[in-house]
């Protein structure tokens, strides 16, 4: 039986540890003399509050069954959105609490997509838990409650499962709550990491600390108008494409490289050599495009341009330096493609991600091999193991379920009068947590002219894309609420 008061309770605390976090923008709204302080505090009291109240409806530690687990996750990000975006509505960033919901739902799900129109005008505080936002929901909100509050370890590994991204929750140790402590060691030293060479490259430290957050979070919110080509740095550019790749690769390999010592973990993962071809090839043929078109003056600009593009896209950050939306066709296309891919299962990215993409290609090989020579038995490896069919099973029943989804809702969007490209490309880059998309979502637009009915349609498919479909999809089926 499904026990509601359990999930309520569980929530209640994942909203609690979003309170602490809506705290730590205030010393740079000290710093910066900035009026938005009550809001944020006030966000923060109504947020605590109400996740001590929901725990109080069942603050005894249990074991949480599967079902629960998936209830937890999904419920747990859509309430973190609902009161994640009280501080924008409060202080008055936003008129309608559809934009405050939206603009938080995209900052969790490290989708980066936007309906704020000016983004330099409102107050450092704002700003910092805007971007924060992707920092928290980048390495996945229910895995950092495992990792700081004990009373959600009952159970953890059915959360971990529902939150973890890709075909398989491996595990570093035996106890969930202890994996996701490491997890967050790696992902806390990586993005110190990045700061400190930020800070190097002459940014200030709030900007530093708020491009680090949209990058590791592979999320792409900037407190700039032109994001990362408001400062027209190539050595900033680089930093950032680098920690973009980074975040994008899976943190288990993060951790064995930095906790263990052992690089060849990368040569090793067939996940991480395909993920790298990806990004390689294409940053080589766009490139090529560009200067084929003379799109920029030499072959220098238009390597800069293509690989933090690339890299942007493909890692589903949205951070921005160029206006694609002018470049060739190719550009457009494979752009459009990259928002499919997405980054490795266990990173911050979003999408259907490389890990499926490869084992679907070896599948359609394996099946070509069959039609040559059909008594033959070929199975498909990967990292030196059998795929088990129940997972390549798993594989093609979500890629099915994302394109299902990508269609009912860019054919929603279309009815609601956008046209082809933009409403294909919205829902791309929503579904695929990425941002910026090609049309009217451009990368120098946002979605702040889309009707309300077409943000919430978008803030789904930001969920539905974060989570990976089945665990928003798998609460309308009759059968999930059945004892």
């Amino acid at each position: 039986m499904l026990r509601l008061g359990l999930v309520i309770s569980r929530v209640g605390l994942i909203l609690v540890a979003i309170a602490a976090f809506m705290l730590t923008p205030i010393p740079f709204s000290l710093y910066y003399g900035t009026n938005d302080i009550r809001a944020i505090l006030l966000s923060a009291a109504i947020t605590a509050a109400a996740g001590f109240l929901m725990y109080r409806l069942h603050p005894e530690e249990d074991e949480i069954g599967h079902r629960e687990g998936i209830l937890i996750v999904t419920l747990g990000w859509v309430l973190a959105a609902g009161f994640g975006g009280l501080p924008f509505y409060l202080y008055g960033t936003f008129t309608t609490y559809t934009d405050a919901y939206f603009e938080a739902m995209s900052g969790f799900t490290t989708t980066g997509a936007s309906v704020l129109a000016d983004i330099e005008a409102q107050p450092a505080g704002i700003l910092f838990w805007r971007d924060l936002t992707h920092w928290v929901g980048g390495m996945g909100i229910v895995v950092l409650s495992l990792a700081v509050l004990p009373l959600l370890g009952a159970g953890g590994m059915q959360l971990y499962k529902a939150e973890v991204p890709g075909p398989t929750a491996d595990k570093l140790v035996p106890r969930v709550r202890e994996t996701a402590k490491r997890l967050y060691i790696v992902y806390s030293i990586i993005s110190a990491a990045e700061v400190l060479l930020l800070l190097a490259g002459g940014m200030s430290l709030f900007d530093s600390l708020t491009h680090m957050f949209g990058t590791m979070g592979t999320g792409g919110f900037s407190p700039k108008n032109a994001s990362v080509g408001a400062y027209d740095s190539v050595y900033i550019e680089m930093v950032i494409s680098a920690f973009m790749f980074i975040a994008g690769a899976n943190f288990l390999l993060h951790y064995q490289a930095v906790m263990r010592g052992d690089l060849s973990v990368y040569a090793k993962d067939e996940e991480f050599k395909f993920y790298s071809s990806v990004v390689g090839f294409f940053i080589l043929t766009i490139t090529a495009n560009l200067v084929l078109y003379k799109i920029y003056p030499g072959i220098l600009t238009a390597l800069r341009y293509a690989t933090f593009s690339v890299v942007s896209i493909t890692t589903t950050t949205g951070f921005v330096t160029a206006d694609f939306v002018k470049w060739p066709a190719y550009g457009h296309y494979v752009l459009l493609f990259l928002m499919f891919v997405g980054g490795c299962a266990g990173s911050t990215g979003g999408a259907i991600k490389c890990v499926r993409v490869w084992l679907l290609l070896k599948v359609a090989y394996c099946q070509l091999f069959r039609i040559i020579h059909p008594k033959a038995v070929r199975n498909i490896w990967y990292n030196g193991r059998i795929v088990l069919p129940e997972v390549v099973q798993g594989i093609q029943s979500m890629v099915v379920l994302y394109m299902t989804v990508f269609i009912l809702a860019s054919l929603s969007l279309a009815w609601l009068g956008k046209d082809i490209i933009t409403a294909i490309s919205a829902v791309a880059a929503t579904l695929g947590n990425v941002g910026p998309g090609l049309g009217a979502v451009g990368p120098v637009d946002n979605y702040a002219h889309f009707s309300i009915p077409a943000k919430w349609i978008c803030s789904f498919c930001m969920l539905v894309g974060r989570l990976e479909v089945y665990s928003v999809i798998v609460l309308l089926a009759p059968e999930f609420w059945k004892k």
